[in-house]
């Protein structure tokens, strides 16, 4: 069993910054980490990816690419997403998920909201 706490969600204003951060409650080098976000009344959708290692490959959804970037520091047992240059479309609540390779297992943060004003 992991437990994910996602923080650093906030209010920012267009072009402004904000950086989540998910920690685990234990060891997560075993399970692949990625970003997903919801808009109200929609489906969870995906964000970002990184494998099992820091530094590992890494995935973006087309629409944030080029301003969001994951990472994860394993000895720290946290996941991060810098997010650069947000806009109002990115508002939304920010998930964090761990998924096992091997035996599909996956474990969701509660969210952190974030709104980008106009």
């Amino acid at each position: 069993q992991v437990q994910l706490v996602e923080s650093g969600g906030g209010s920012v204003q267009t072009g402004g910054s904000l950086t989540l951060s998910c920690v685990a409650s234990g060891a997560i080098d075993a399970y692949a980490a990625g970003w997903f976000r919801q808009f109200p009344g929609k489906e969870r959708e995906f964000v970002a990816s990184i494998s099992r290692y820091s530094g590992g490959s890494t995935y973006y959804a087309d629409s944030v690419k080029g301003r969001f970037t994951v990472s994860r520091f394993n000895s720290k047992n946290t996941v991060y997403l810098q997010m650069n240059n947000l806009k109002p479309e990115d508002t939304a609540v920010y998930y964090c998920r761990a998924r096992h390779p091997m035996n599909g297992r996956v474990y969701w943060g509660q969210g952190t909201q974030v709104t980008v004003s106009s």
